[in-house]
């Protein structure tokens, strides 16, 4: 008997995308490393954090593939890229990362839909909400760098980030979470 409720498309995809996710963590670790090397700690430790949340999205898609009767397909993980010329850089390459990732993140959520996959929709709308989360993070961090000045950012205003970093949680405060109340 059957037992595989995923079509061959979501398979694909859903596999693509916990290897984009596995790549995801590479970068976060890549970039870690940069700023480690650089001697920003704060800053390499918020990303270390961050890499290991890719693997735990890597992890969500592998265990939904098999719940849901499908077959894991591990490929090879693409490299990270160059490293960040700076810490504007890095954020930037950061905002970029997640953004192409709720691409790929909404096109599974259209697929699903245009499947009656039901199953899979209401899956990946956690990972909706995740990408909100991830985009408005780092568009937080964007403006913080912005503020601190930028690619032109001097090395007091670096490392007053650098230790903010070190403290910022790991999620944003979404709009649709706020109230005048606690704005």
């Amino acid at each position: 008997m059957e037992t595989n409720r995923l079509s061959p498309t979501l398979a694909k995809a859903l596999n693509n995308q916990m290897t984009n996710e596995a790549h995801n963590a590479q970068i976060y670790l890549a970039y870690a490393s940069w700023a480690a090397d650089k001697g920003y700690d704060g800053i390499s430790n918020f990303l270390f954090r961050h890499a290991n949340e890719e693997r735990n999205h890597m992890m969500k898609f592998l265990e939904y593939i098999l719940k849901r009767g499908g077959k894991v397909v591990v490929t090879a993980i693409p490299a990270p890229g160059p490293d960040p010329l700076n810490v504007n850089d890095c954020f930037e390459k950061v905002f970029q990362s997640e953004v192409d990732n709720t691409t790929r993140i909404y096109d599974i959520v259209n697929m699903s839909m245009a499947e009656k996959d039901w199953a899979t929709w209401n899956f990946m709308q956690w990972f909706v909400k995740e990408q909100t989360e991830e985009e408005t993070l780092a568009m937080d961090l964007l403006s913080k760098i912005k503020v601190a000045g930028g690619v032109n950012a001097n090395d007091s205003a670096l490392y007053a980030l650098d230790i903010d970093l070190g403290k910022t949680p790991d999620d944003a405060t979404l709009a649709q979470d706020v109230t005048v109340e606690n704005p």
